[in-house]
């Protein structure tokens, strides 16, 4: 299926030694450099709401590089597969963007989701060669969780973050208490990264590499937890106890046992947060029985989302429709935004403009069409991905760090997704970790892979 995605390789030169091909060796590693620029720079603070920050301009470059490498190559560099599950998603976007009330509105919808789920996600598949690419933009994210993860426990700390029921300790990072999921985000991504690392090492890899993996994992739990982000937990977790499944018995036994003395000692031991944190995680199972207001609110932005499908339920209200549309259908029970404060912030009002929720947001806005293309496409990666990591496992093959890594950022993102949207700096990154578990679902897992 995908022989034409990946040229075959001649034999190394050693065991640790980088298989060559038509790309180059290690020497000729440059169009990774966009796509680990993609990564790294929206940790830099900038005071775009929007989009257009450095990271979106880096993603814009890496898609630049991939067009140019295609046309001087001259070759199809994706198979009728990948090309259909890549591009999929465009035709719910199209649609969707053509029937809405004002097309020339929905232009800049348009784009932005273009760029975050068919470009980036195609060059980051187009310009990974091999297990070496795939490790140097997850060790990309992981570096990009350990700052941020070091910025928000500071924050925490010395009482400098953003405001927390009455305090200034939720740690968010660079990113501000604009951007309250920030932080988690990419703590939960590198946290993963780590995980998978730690599970299975690359088998060329130092041999102290899986036990700093580990401890780079099991430290990351510390920001993540400060986070105070509810369904960044529920994702995370969902996404380990996946990936330690697939890992096989004795990892998982051995992981858990260390994740959950990792949770005594730096929750029970050195109290980090233990009241908050307790407070926080209850509230998880009170959402029906006494939510509060952020709970109700996005109840209230749910249901609204609910009432646009319905009144339009082939293609929506159109990209970027839901902040025009969300007052004819929110009840009166919607409060009219949300507090912000700390971090270096003044207190501000926040509007609420979307339901913090990627599934229902693209069925008010694309409707059935949309969502059928979106959702079809990532299940189908998702699915790919986890039968190519067993099939890799049975063949002892050499990536399975990388396959791990791959489920379980796809699976991350598709749970995180149940109680978020895009939007923020950290959106570009969703486009990267799309593309991560593309490259593994619709490329040869062993082909081009190192030990």
């Amino acid at each position: 299926m995908a022989a034409v995605l990946t040229p075959p390789a001649p034999a190394s030169s050693g065991p640790g030694a980088l298989p060559r091909s038509r790309w180059g060796g290690r020497r000729n590693r440059w169009p990774l450099l966009p796509l680990v620029a993609t990564v790294l720079l929206p940790a830099l603070p900038y005071g775009a709401s929007g989009g257009g920050g450095p990271a979106d301009l880096a993603s814009g470059v890496a898609v630049l590089v991939c067009a140019g490498r295609l046309l001087r190559l001259r070759s199809r560099p994706l198979s009728a597969t990948a090309a259909l599950v890549l591009g999929l998603p465009a035709v719910g976007f199209a649609v969707a963007a053509v029937a809405a009330a004002d097309p020339a509105a929905a232009l800049p919808g348009l784009v932005r989701y273009l760029q975050v789920f068919v470009l980036v996600p195609t060059a980051v598949v187009l310009l990974l060669r091999d297990a070496y690419g795939f490790r140097v933009v997850a060790g990309s994210l992981v570096l990009l969780a350990v700052v941020q993860g070091v910025t928000g426990v500071h924050q925490y700390v010395t009482g400098t973050g953003a405001s927390y029921m009455g305090e200034d300790v939720r740690a968010v990072g660079t990113f501000g208490p604009g951007d309250i999921m920030g932080m988690a985000t990419v703590v939960a991504y590198g946290l993963l990264a780590a995980a998978a690392c730690a599970l299975r090492a690359p088998h060329s890899a130092p041999a102290w590499l899986r036990p700093c993996a580990a401890v780079v994992a099991a430290a990351l739990v510390v920001p993540l937890t400060l986070s105070f982000s509810r369904g960044v937990w529920i994702a995370t977790g969902v996404a380990l106890l996946v990936a330690l499944a697939l890992a096989g018995r004795r990892q998982a036994l051995t992981s858990l046992a260390v994740l959950g003395a990792a949770g005594v000692v730096l929750v029970g031991g050195f109290g980090v947060g233990s009241e908050m944190i307790a407070d926080r995680a209850a509230s998880v199972t009170q959402v029906t029985r006494a939510p509060d207001r952020s709970v109700s609110d996005r109840y209230a932005m749910w249901s609204a989302a609910g009432s646009m499908w319905r009144e339009r339920p082939v293609t929506g209200v159109g990209l970027k429709g839901f902040p025009a549309h969300r007052d004819g259908h929110a009840s009166i029970g919607l409060s009219s935004g949300s507090d912000t404060a700390g971090a270096g912030q003044e207190f501000r009002r926040q509007a609420l403009l979307s339901p913090h929720n990627m599934y229902l947001l693209v069925l008010g806005e694309q409707g059935l069409i949309g969502l059928t293309a979106l959702v079809g496409s990532w299940a189908a990666i998702l699915v790919g991905a986890v039968r190519r990591l067993r099939l890799a496992r049975s063949r002892g093959g050499a990536a399975v760090d990388c396959g791990l890594a791959a489920v379980a950022l796809m699976v991350w993102q598709s749970v995180d997704f149940l109680y978020a949207d895009i939007g923020g700096p950290t959106t570009v990154l969703s486009g990267i970790v799309l593309g991560l578990a593309a490259w593994w679902a619709l490329a040869e897992p062993d082909r081009g892979s190192t030990a």
